[in-house]
């Protein structure tokens, strides 16, 4: 689990915060087996918080070992979403934006 919880966290250092710009939006993280957590994008800021948020503009649904994967560039994203290790709920275009937000 620790180190879920570290590369969540290392998700601060890859943050582009140019491709950010504007944006007001919110990426939820559930995680099945493992402690889920919300991204808040405003306006070239994020922040990582642990837990659900009330009203994400998008959530991604995935298990520890999918998130690791996509997190670290050992998987494509939209791969993992094709082959159904990874759903999205809400505003599935905006989760094609996350690689531009943290490049890996």
């Amino acid at each position: 689990m620790a180190d879920i919880n570290a590369i969540i966290e290392g998700l601060k250092d890859k943050f582009n915060a140019e491709a950010a710009s504007g944006m007001d939006e919110v990426f939820q993280f559930n995680i099945e087996d493992a402690d889920n957590y919300h991204i808040i994008i405003k306006d070239g800021s994020c922040d990582i918080v642990q837990g659900e948020h009330d009203d994400p503009s998008v959530t991604l649904i995935m298990n520890k070992e999918t998130l690791k994967d996509v997190l670290t560039g050992e998987e494509d994203g939209m791969q993992a979403f094709m082959a159904g290790k990874l759903r999205a709920e809400g505003d599935m275009m905006l989760a094609t934006k996350l690689s531009a937000l943290f490049p890996v």
